[in-house]
């Protein structure tokens, strides 16, 4: 557990911190982010030392690091490193609160790629998909396109998920793709587990893909498969297609957002997702939300003019 001394460095805490609060009580894909910020503070600031931190020191580290990072991801690691420097502050380790009005600076924000497509865009980028008689990338861009999986998700679907007669895939597990050695893993979070509604086209086109394959393997794993892998065999479709880039991801934001243009409820596509509650959805879509309401509105002026 952290040591209750001042000539400890503000790494060595940090790290002995995140060992005592973190590991076993969150995910380990957040996990590693504590561990990255360990890293980063090792890095920027060896020979600071708990005794050394005030407002100046503090925010110095804060500085180093904004150099090389977006304003946000400085607000991530800003929010990581004062978590365990307030646990200090309580334990009285360190007479005053150094992140108390900290200034978060940091790069400006790249050019943010498409987050999703349009209908007919999205068809034009099926009409590339290369649905061979094997699993393939091709056939995971459909799944996800289809149902809104997340990646992981959609790498730990197996032959068994699949029920054609009442056309459903059960999402239950992930894929830990980020570890090389593999393996299924818990969703998200409770709300993650769910039965996805399956369109007749789609269960006839699996029903054929996944007759022979074993039913408690992942169907789209063979070897170990990165998220940027599908990334870039996407950007190569996309183009082809004619249509904007866009990622993995943007596939689920495009699966969300043609549902909510087709009139689907919030609640429902919260559900479909996988999503927590619906203010996670709200906050994600808010501008197609917006758009929609403003045609509700000039709907309803029409309909109250007419009485």
């Amino acid at each position: 557990m952290p040591r209750r001394t001042k000539s400890q460095y503000l790494h060595e805490y940090f790290k002995s911190w995140v060992k005592l609060y973190k590991v076993g009580a969150i995910r380990d894909v957040t996990l590693q982010k504590y561990w990255v910020t360990y890293r980063k503070i090792k890095g920027l600031a060896p020979t600071l030392m708990m005794k050394d931190l005030n407002r100046q020191t503090y925010q110095k580290l804060l500085n180093d690091y904004a150099i090389n990072h977006e304003r946000q991801t400085v607000m991530d690691f800003h929010h990581q490193v004062k978590a365990a420097i307030l646990d200090a502050y309580d334990d009285g380790i360190i007479k005053h609160d150094p992140t108390r009005r900290a200034i978060i600076k940091g790069k400006d924000p790249k050019k943010k790629k498409t987050k999703f497509l349009s209908e007919f865009e999205l068809k034009l980028l099926i009409k590339e998909l290369d649905l061979g008689d094997k699993p393939s990338i091709d056939w995971l861009v459909l799944l996800i396109a289809k149902t809104g999986l997340r990646f992981a998700e959609a790498l730990g679907v197996t032959p068994s998920d699949f029920d054609f007669e009442e056309q459903t895939l059960s999402v239950t597990k992930t894929w830990n793709y980020k570890d090389k050695k593999g393996g299924f893993q818990p969703t998200k979070n409770k709300s993650s587990v769910r039965k996805i509604q399956l369109d007749w086209k789609l269960c006839m086109q699996f029903s054929g893909l996944i007759r022979n394959l074993p039913t408690d393997k992942p169907i789209f794993v063979t070897k170990r498969i990165y998220n940027s892998t599908v990334n870039f065999f996407l950007e190569k479709k996309c183009k082809h297609a004619g249509i904007p880039v866009i990622s993995v991801h943007g596939l689920r934001h495009t699966h969300a957002s043609l549902l909510l243009y087709a009139g689907v409820s919030t609640a429902s596509v919260a559900k479909r997702l996988g999503h927590a509650d619906m203010t996670t959805t709200q906050s994600t879509y808010i501008h197609i939300i917006e758009e929609l309401e403003n045609q509700d509105n000039d709907k309803i002026m029409r309909h109250l003019a007419a009485l």
